[in-house]
């Protein structure tokens, strides 16, 4: 059992606080998808060229995989340690450290990256209305945007929850309505083609530069799963987090395939490969063209987006940090929650700071374009290896459970085919090619230093889980534990509880 400190020291969330309408908002806020369409999807044109359409259908397909695993999981495991406790009780309780490890991380980079994006979008869109403002002055905005989402998780997750899916609703109606005037425009140079590879770069030719822009239309789905840490705050958890993980994927991926096709077709797949996030080339530049007045709302809905994105950001981090605190893995500070607002604001706080430090520190390094784009990097390392060990977690802990309705084609093709979807995305993010596969490109400097960083992360955490195997194993197997007044799993046997 937990100790009587632990207990007095962790509190707990606000149960049955929100139901299906907040929960798949929060996860397709958690993809950002006024924000991925304008940035995110974007960066993988110089890749894909016009065949970026086809990039996010391979993006969609993997993604869809994995969410139905982790939908299944979720299902029998419904805890605010979401994947960590997946993969804890599918594979192995120091695989499981290692997954919520990386995903505190993951939650942790995600306000920075899109307030980045916050930043040089609002800076470069003052700019082009009033010259006198810099078009480098971007920080004062990124600062604001990480002080809003930190008030609104504050306030506890029903209203962090309210305020994402207001948010959400607007970006999404904004760029569908863009879409359709842009196949409107584009008239007769409507075409299927940019469903395959002809308009691939030639230095990126074929399925080389379709996987290379997979790395971005990933990055895009990133955060589909954001509903999962939510599940000790949400009705009937056991049906809510697998709707909402899946829905998002389908609702978001449909958008995504349908905004990128409409703006490819309307500014030339011929010359695509030239799109991106600001300027003349971007969203906002073709919809001040062609539209005058309407890029007002474009612009509204990206500077929305990055700001839902990061409230479910925070909403991820702090959740996952609560419930390793809550069992001694990560400080107990972090289980700490609010008296008013049941937020667990240690992990809150941390994450705020984390993000206005690492924002800082890299757009001033580079520029925040640049460094929008190693963060992106970084995260879709560290997705992409989750949703691989995740699926993985899928096969073992239906194969140990098999009274919990075991099916081969659910539980063992389908994640199977899951993780082949993400290895060439993943070899291409990480610079390593093995077996000599002609589709895969490697990114280039400074991207590829995102390895470095996300190695030095997973290598102090294989630090800080030999540690605690060696002065607190029990700290490890609690990380399989669902509630804090569960039962403690024996530590060789965590990887096999049964539901």
């Amino acid at each position: 059992m937990a100790t009587e400190t632990t207990r007095r020291a962790a509190g707990s969330l606000h149960n049955d606080a929100i139901g299906l309408r907040e929960v798949l908002f929060q996860s397709v806020t958690d993809m950002a998808p006024a924000a991925a369409v304008a940035a995110s999807i974007p960066a993988g044109a110089a890749f894909a060229g016009g065949a970026l359409p086809l990039s996010v259908l391979v993006a969609l397909v993997a993604c869809l995989l994995s969410a139905f695993c982790i939908g299944e999981l979720a299902r029998h495991i419904p805890a605010a340690g979401s994947l960590g406790t997946y993969v804890a009780r599918g594979l192995h309780q120091s695989l499981g450290f290692l997954v919520a490890w990386a995903y505190v991380a993951i939650g942790v980079l995600i306000p920075p990256l899109v307030l980045l994006q916050l930043g040089f979008t609002t800076a470069s869109t003052i700019h082009g209305e009033w010259s006198a403002y810099p078009a480098g002055l971007w920080w004062p905005w990124t600062i604001v945007g990480a002080l809003i989402v930190v008030a609104a998780g504050l306030f506890g997750v029903r209203a962090s929850a309210v305020f994402g899916t207001i948010l959400g609703l607007f970006e999404v109606l904004v760029l569908v309505v863009l879409g359709v005037l842009l196949i409107v425009h584009a008239g007769h140079a409507n075409t299927i083609k940019v469903f395959g590879t002809s308009y691939a770069p030639s230095a990126h030719a074929g399925w080389g530069g379709v996987i290379g822009g997979s790395v971005f239309t990933i990055l895009a789905f990133g955060g589909f799963e954001g509903a999962t840490p939510l599940a000790e705050e949400a009705r009937d958890p056991r049906r809510t987090i697998r709707r909402a993980v899946i829905g998002a994927v389908l609702v978001v991926g449909i958008f995504y395939v349908f905004t990128t096709y409409a703006i490819d077709v309307a500014f030339g797949p011929g010359k695509f490969a030239t799109f991106t996030s600001s300027g003349a080339a971007s969203w906002e530049g073709v919809a001040r063209t062609l539209y005058g007045f309407f890029w007002w709302f474009v612009f509204a809905a990206i500077v929305n987006s990055t700001i839902a994105n990061s409230n479910a950001g925070v909403n991820v981090a702090s959740r996952t940090a609560f419930a390793m605190g809550r069992i001694g893995a990560f400080p107990h500070g972090f289980a700490r929650v609010s008296t008013r607002h049941r937020a667990p604001y240690i992990g809150i706080l941390a994450t705020g700071i984390v993000t206005i430090a690492v924002s800082l520190w890299l757009g001033f390094q580079y520029n925040p374009t640049v460094a929008f784009s190693i963060v992106g990097t970084a995260l879709v390392i560290m997705l992409v290896s989750i949703y691989i060990v995740c699926n993985a977690a899928c096969i073992g802990y239906f194969l140990r459970n098999r009274s919990a309705g075991f099916n081969p084609f659910s539980h063992v093709l389908i994640p199977l085919l899951g993780i082949a979807a993400f290895v060439p995305a993943w070899l291409s993010a990480v610079g390593v090619n093995p077996f000599g596969w002609s589709f895969i490109s490697p990114l280039a400097a400074p991207l590829s230093y995102a390895i470095r960083g996300v190695g030095v992360w997973m290598v102090l955490g294989v630090i800080y889980l030999v540690v605690l195997y060696v002065r607190a194993p029990r700290r490890v197997a609690d990380v399989a534990r669902i509630h804090l007044d569960e039962e403690p799993l024996p530590t060789a046997e965590a990887a096999t509880v049964t539901s």
